[in-house]
C-alpha cells in the first residue's frame, strides 16, 4: 500500500480517502483520527501508522497535544483563544480551527497522568472540553483514553501513599465515572497495559530502587513503561517510571487499532525491530483481551 505522509507542526498524518463511520458500528479499514492529550497521546505516533497499514487499513492522524497538560489547561487554552481571535496557542491554528480542518471519524481526550487517578481533577473542564469538540467536529466520535498506572518503583506513588494497583484501580474509577456522566466509550489503553504486567510470562518483577548499589541495575525484562540509570554521583537510580517503552507504545497501538477499526489485533503483522515476534504476539493478544473486558457504560 503507498502512502503519502504530511508533516504538520503537531502531527503526522497519512493522508487517506474514507467515509465518516464508526468502529462501533463494525469493521473499518480508513479512519481519521485526532488526539486531544499530552505525552500519553503522543505515545501513539510512534508506531501506530505502521501498525493501521500492515493490516490494509489507512489513517489520517493528528494531534492537538501538550506535555503534561491536563483537562483544565486544555479549557484555559481554548477559552482564551475564543476571546481573543488573535491569539492561536499552537501559533498555526487554533483549537476551533484543527476540529474544523476535516470531518474527523474520531477525537480522543484524557486526563494527565498524576491527576488521573483524581476523579475530582476531571469536572467541569472535561466535559466543556468534550462539549466543545462535539460543536467543531459533529461528525467525531469523542472517546476517553485511559491512561496507565506508573512503574511500581515511581517515587510520586510512594508520596501519594498508594500501590501501583491503586493507582490502577482509582483511575479506572475515573475514567469510568467520567464516561458515564459525558456518554462515552473508553479506550482502554491502562487496562491493557495492566493485563501485560500481570500476565507476563516469565513473570513480571517489580523493584524497589533502594535495594541496588552502584553498578547493578534491575532486569528490565518485561517492562511496559520507561527505563533505569544511575544518577552521575551513582547514589541513586533514575529514569522515567511513567512514559510508555517501545513495548508499551507497541501495546497502545494494538489497543487503539482494535478498538477504533473494529477489527481482531490478530490482523496486524508489523513487529517493531525491537521486540521479537513471540513477544509481539503476546502484546497483541493482551490488547484484543483488553477490548473484550474492558467494561464500557456509554448508554
Amino acid at each position: 500500500m503507498k502512502w503519502l505522509w504530511k508533516m504538520a507542526l503537531l502531527g503526522i498524518g497519512a493522508l487517506c480517502a474514507g467515509g465518516t463511520m464508526f468502529a462501533a458500528d463494525g469493521p473499518v479499514d480508513s479512519l481519521r483520527v485526532l488526539t486531544i492529550g499530552n505525552s500519553f497521546a503522543d505515545s501513539l505516533f510512534r508506531y501506530f501508522p505502521q501498525v493501521v497499514e500492515s493490516a490494509g487499513c489507512e489513517v489520517v492522524l493528528e494531534r492537538l497535544n501538550i506535555g503534561g497538560c491536563p483537562f483544565q489547561r486544555h479549557w484555559a487554552n481554548i477559552e482564551k483563544e475564543e476571546a481573543d481571535p488573535n491569539f492561536k496557542y499552537f501559533k498555526a491554528y487554533s483549537y476551533r480551527e484543527k476540529l474544523q480542518s476535516r470531518p474527523w471519524d474520531f477525537v480522543s481526550v484524557q486526563q494527565v497522568s498524576h491527576e488521573s487517578w483524581k476523579p475530582e481533577t476531571y469536572f467541569p473542564e472535561a466535559q466543556l472540553l468534550v462539549d466543545f469538540v462535539k460543536k467543531n467536529a459533529p461528525t467525531a466520535e469523542v472517546v476517553l483514553q485511559q491512561t496507565w498506572a506508573y512503574r511500581p518503583d515511581d517515587p510520586r506513588l510512594a508520596g501519594w501513599g498508594i500501590s501501583q494497583e491503586e493507582m490502577y484501580e482509582k483511575l479506572t474509577n475515573a475514567y469510568t465515572q467520567a464516561a458515564e456522566k459525558m456518554n462515552l466509550r473508553v479506550l482502554p489503553t491502562g487496562l491493557a497495559v495492566q493485563q501485560s504486567r500481570r500476565t507476563q510470562p516469565g513473570g513480571y518483577h517489580p523493584f524497589r530502587r533502594t535495594d541496588f548499589t552502584y553498578p547493578d541495575l534491575p532486569k528490565m525484562d518485561g517492562f511496559l513503561c520507561g527505563g533505569i540509570r544511575w544518577s552521575n554521583d551513582h547514589k541513586k537510580l533514575e529514569g522515567d517510571a511513567f512514559h510508555l517503552n517501545a513495548r508499551g507504545q507497541y501495546l497502545q497501538a494494538c489497543v487503539w487499532f482494535g478498538f477504533l477499526y473494529g477489527r481482531p489485533t490478530s490482523e496486524i503483522t508489523f513487529v517493531p525491530n525491537e521486540l521479537t515476534a513471540d513477544d509481539a504476539r503476546f502484546l497483541r493478544q493482551t490488547a484484543q483481551k483488553a477490548i473484550d473486558e474492558f467494561r464500557q457504560v456509554r448508554h
